[in-house]
């Protein structure tokens, strides 16, 4: 196993660098996760305050006792923290900044969700002959429901690249031969969180697969 890159630490948290593919939490079939992996390469426990997608990279905090892990929960939940991610779609947005705020299913009840997005360039690619137009878009959440960022994109007509569950399986495959897209095309790429009474910024690179 590759180690997980610490972008910031302090008494508190850990914020790192989730590789894509990589599960946050181990279960029946994982054999590797964050919540196993980290804590072998740092040599204690740590412990999740939130969570991403198997398939989504980028920044995420974890903390390293549970009275930090209920404290930045608390601040998660309470709109403290600032979440932004990238994402490659196929398609477009209209109009080319909004807000999206479509109820989504979890655990079986309608939850209020919340997605903000501007679409900062469009490409035109060829696929086997057929023209995909995709859409770099930025997406800040205002809450944080399972999958929200991909059904919200999903349900307006731009879906991501990649995402077999709620996006566009013909179109993947398509990107999947002409282009070489072998994953979701999502990260979180920007966090604002409140630390020692400032804000502070973290930012990381796009990932090189999603550089298409």
């Amino acid at each position: 196993m590759k180690s997980i890159p610490v972008v910031y630490e302090n008494d508190e948290i850990l914020i790192i660098n989730k590789p894509a593919g990589f599960p946050v939490q181990g279960g029946k079939g994982i054999v590797h996760s964050i919540d196993t992996e980290l804590p072998l390469q740092l040599g204690y426990k740590i412990y999740l305050v939130h969570r991403l997608d198997k398939d989504t990279a980028g920044l995420m905090i974890t903390a390293k006792t549970p009275m930090a892990a209920s404290k930045w929960t608390k601040l998660i939940a309470g709109k403290a923290v600032r979440k932004e991610y990238t994402a490659v779609c196929t398609g477009t947005l209209s109009p080319e900044s909004g807000t999206i705020t479509s109820d989504v299913i979890q655990h079986g009840t309608e939850k209020p969700a919340v997605t903000h997005y501007h679409v900062e360039s469009q490409k035109d690619v060829e696929c086997g002959g057929e023209t995909v137009t995709l859409s770099f878009v930025h997406l800040q959440l205002e809450t944080g429901r399972m999958h929200q960022i991909r059904i919200h994109l999903a349900k307006n007509g731009c879906p991501i690249a990649g995402d077999d569950q709620h996006g566009n399986f013909r179109i993947n495959k398509l990107l999947r031969k002409a282009c070489g897209v072998k994953r979701m095309l999502l990260a979180a790429t920007k966090l604002t969180v409140p630390i020692d009474g400032k804000s502070m910024v973290f930012e990381i690179p796009l990932p090189d697969y999603i550089k298409i």
